[in-house]
């Protein structure tokens, strides 16, 4: 892989880290702003709405932007918005940091993923986006546990700034690594209207379509984990971290091999990576109770779940070939979307009292219609693209 990928992925580490090791920390923010737990929870969700306003609409902005200079401009806004983070003095300063790092979350990994499939071959470029992406994996596994080791040691705000740190990093990483035309030799993307007119195509829509569905069943089940973790299978809560950290380990292998598969054949990897995970889901539900196969189906759902994402990436960007810088930015939104719709059903159903597994079961009905969807998309004319073609945008 070309070295350059590696700083997209170091991108992509920080970007992983910021979004997620706040969990760990809500209770010394809260403690350390002087407000409930629940409204430090909105922390988090605040970030997620942002995600998915900035994936669309700066991914809009930049379209006449090299991309680039647009990848460097997005590490400026993270470096600001950990910082502002950092040195927060009261808890709506603190908002006001996240919502500026996640401005730039989605447009990164939108941007970030059609310049990836460039930086290499044609067979070779859902390898590429999942490399990037295996950032954002890895942040799971090391980065959120050793950041919130660090905030309990030493106080949250030197997560932030460590994550600052990282962000320069990057920014010096893609300066100096990415080229400046990658693949077909284009800079920027073709302008507004050209990366609009992609929404023509009902294959996008599809494609997004199924990413919400099928990433959304996925983080249903997640969302709701620790309650299974210990009110099922009987874990003790200061064994949940350990085992989020298995779940994370699951993310990088299906991460890493989901790529492989795809470059290999994109329709049929998807196909049995959203049948596997509604089967996962599924089986999850009824073998909760036994501590040892809930330790084998939490690292599956990750690995199987994880590994449809490189796939869902390169399938919208395929049938926006000729301006898939905001389409791919779009289906990052989607991506949050999901998580929204896969919490908010999972939520629906404890509030109706069905139990601590039922968003697993309600997580496989949401991974299943997005398999509905996707062999409807198949079918559909154009469905059956199994080879992902390369990126092309006019030159600004």
């Amino acid at each position: 892989m070309p070295v350059a990928l590696l700083a997209l992925a170091i991108g992509g580490f920080g970007i992983g880290l910021t979004e997620f090791v706040i969990m760990g920390l809500l209770p010394e923010v809260a403690d350390d702003f002087s407000v409930t737990e629940t409204t430090a929870g909105y922390l988090i969700s605040g970030y997620a709405l942002s995600v998915a306003v900035g994936a669309v609409a700066l991914t809009l902005a930049l379209t006449r932007i090299p991309r680039k200079t647009a990848l460097l401009g997005l590490m400026v806004l993270f470096i600001l918005g950990n910082l502002i983070s950092a040195i927060a003095p009261d808890y709506g300063t603190m908002m006001t940091g996240r919502v500026v790092a996640a401005l730039c979350h989605g447009a990164f990994f939108g941007i970030g993923s059609v310049v990836a499939a460039q930086l290499v071959a044609p067979d070779r470029r859902a390898s590429a986006i999942a490399f990037m992406f295996g950032g954002l994996t890895l942040a799971n596994v090391l980065g959120v546990p050793l950041g919130t080791l660090l905030g309990q040691a030493a106080g949250w705000r030197s997560t932030f700034w460590a994550i600052t740190v990282i962000g320069v990093a990057a920014f010096v990483g893609i300066a100096a690594l990415v080229p400046a035309r990658t693949g077909s030799g284009e800079a920027a993307s073709a302008g507004v209207r050209a990366e609009l007119s992609a929404f023509a195509s009902p294959q996008v829509w599809l494609s997004i379509a199924v990413t919400v569905l099928g990433y959304g069943g996925m983080f249903g089940g997640f969302t709701y984990i620790a309650f299974t973790l210990t009110e099922v299978s009987g874990f003790a809560s200061g064994a949940v971290p350990l085992l989020l950290v298995l779940f994370g380990v699951g993310l990088f292998v299906g991460n890493l091999y989901g790529g492989r598969a795809a470059d290999r054949d994109l329709v049929r990897t998807l196909q049995v990576a959203l049948a596997a995970l509604t089967a996962v889901l599924a089986v999850f539900a009824l073998t909760a109770g036994s501590q040892v196969l809930t330790v084998v189906m939490l690292v599956l759902m990750g690995a199987v779940g994880f590994g449809t994402v490189p796939g869902l990436q390169m399938r919208v960007m395929a049938y926006a070939d000729r301006a898939p810088t905001l389409a791919s930015g779009a289906n990052i939104a989607a991506f949050n979307v999901g998580n929204a719709l896969g919490a908010w059903v999972g939520g629906l159903t404890l509030a109706a009292g069905l139990g601590y597994t039922s968003p697993l079961w309600a997580g496989a009905g949401v991974t299943a219609l997005g398999l509905l969807v996707l062999l409807v998309a198949v079918r559909a004319p154009g469905g059956e693209r199994r080879a992902v073609p390369v990126p092309v945008a006019a030159a600004a």
